[in-house]
């Protein structure tokens, strides 16, 4: 017998992941017709679950192992975690099914003398379903570390920035299915069929709620086949509310220069073209193939005024001083804010990558600055959490630029910083963690 596909594709998936630097939402975003509805559902369950877990599982594997799970092969490693995420997070999932799922895994791996030892592991998992690894913790963060699955010195600097309460509900909130959101385009926008789109869909069954933090957003829960469907005809687009807000907030009109500088893949780009479509946007990137999947992406949306340019925004931008009446700059970023969406980036970020990102910031900032012209606006986002990607990004830029001021923005209840910045929460709005702030060119 073999394993089950859904399983069996969350091992490949798994394995990528770690080995190759892969990310899970690409991967899983192409499983497509390869596995049946339900399987998929359970892969996608299964793999962000066990990201989401992973220190957690870890933690109790080294304890019902009697070894640290890094001396273990890769393949057992992944074999174990999803046999006990099973075991612990998805009791509608038989105890025997799940340790008889992880033995076979391995023995598909041509690990056939590691299956004694992962029906072991997982069998007396089966014996201590009390067993808690948060009791041998030395200290709150390392406790608070193993309970949510981030690393310790993540924590820390939350705990620095943000205080012990809010750090405690972000991390328990990025363990949390994010839920799904979408925008129109503008291929819907032009038809003017937003309406007729939103009746079809509650009549399939999907329940529609109005973002309360990006204008035009909405919210789907229920189940409907109807929402793939018209994401492949390019009427709608998925994308976190926090993400939209980056383009709201730029707010290009239509008769504007517009540049975005890192704009792949393209999900502001294609809105900012879809708020104004007879603007003149550039959209620069610093991959030529990541460019590729924007303009097919711009395509699909119906998005007809984008321009592409495959330039590094740290070298400079090839443009003459007051090109473009407004200018984006979302920056490269730790992605910390995202970690619900892709909960794999919490086991790949370290501290002086943060050092080094912070850097890279401060250069494209400064060198989009003077593109803008006198009276126009350059707005500065990440998808990070970190005061070292965000405030101090701009306090350096202001510091350094006279010509410049911060424009308070506008926003719901609850975003706003008392710089005029926005912010937003995985724990507060159920979003992913974004920054934005705009400066004016002064002189």
């Amino acid at each position: 017998m073999t394993s089950s596909p859904a399983r069996r594709a969350a091992f490949k998936i798994l394995k990528r992941v770690e080995a190759e630097g892969a990310f899970a939402s690409s991967l899983l975003a192409t499983l497509g017709g390869t596995v049946r509805d339900d399987d998929r559902a359970l892969c996608h369950e299964l793999v962000l679950g066990v990201l989401r877990r992973q220190l957690w599982l870890d933690y109790a594997l080294a304890h019902f192992g009697n070894r640290r799970i890094e001396t273990l092969d890769l393949e057992v490693k992944l074999a174990l975690r999803l046999g006990l995420y099973q075991l612990r997070f998805l009791s509608r999932i038989p105890p025997s099914a799940a340790v008889d799922e992880s033995v076979k895994l391995v023995r598909e791996a041509r690990l056939k003398s590691a299956a004694s030892f992962v029906n072991a592991v997982l069998r007396r998992a089966t014996r201590e379903p009390d067993y808690d690894p948060t009791a041998s913790a030395g200290d709150q963060f390392e406790r608070l570390a193993i309970e949510t699955s981030h690393p310790p010195w993540l924590l820390e600097s939350w705990a620095s920035s943000f205080g012990l309460d809010d750090t405690t509900a972000m991390a328990r909130a990025n363990n949390e299915p994010a839920p799904v959101a979408f925008r129109w385009t503008s291929k819907t926008i032009r038809a003017n069929k937003q309406q007729r789109v939103i009746q079809e869909l509650e009549s399939s069954g999907a329940r529609l709620l109005p973002s309360n933090v990006a204008p035009d957003s909405w919210r789907v829960t229920g189940e409907s086949k109807l929402l793939q469907k018209l994401s492949h005809e390019g009427l709608i687009y998925f994308q976190d509310e926090a993400s939209q807000l980056v383009a709201h907030l730029l707010a290009a009109e239509s008769s504007e220069r517009v540049l975005d500088v890192c704009a792949a893949p393209g999900s502001k780009t294609t809105l900012i073209s879809s708020l104004a479509p007879q603007a003149m946007i550039v959209a620069g990137d610093l991959y030529e193939h990541r460019l590729r999947t924007l303009r097919e992406l711009a395509i699909m949306q119906g998005c007809e005024s984008i321009r592409l340019l495959a330039n590094d925004g740290t070298r400079g931008l090839p443009f003459a001083d007051a090109s473009f009446d407004r200018i984006l700059v979302d920056a490269p970023c730790s992605g910390t804010g995202t970690l619900r969406h892709n909960p794999e980036i919490r086991w790949r970020v370290r501290p002086d990558d943060i050092v080094r990102l912070s850097s890279i910031q401060k250069q494209i900032l400064a060198n989009a600055a003077f593109k803008v012209r006198v009276g126009g606006l350059l707005v500065y986002s990440t998808c990070s959490v970190e005061r070292d990607e965000n405030e101090n990004v701009i306090e350096d830029f202001l510091k350094n630029h006279s010509a410049f001021d911060q424009v308070p923005l506008v926003a719901a209840a609850g975003l706003l910083l008392e710089n005029g910045a926005i912010r937003t929460w995985p724990h507060r709005q159920d979003v992913d963690g974004f920054f934005i702030a705009a400066v004016k060119r002064t002189v």
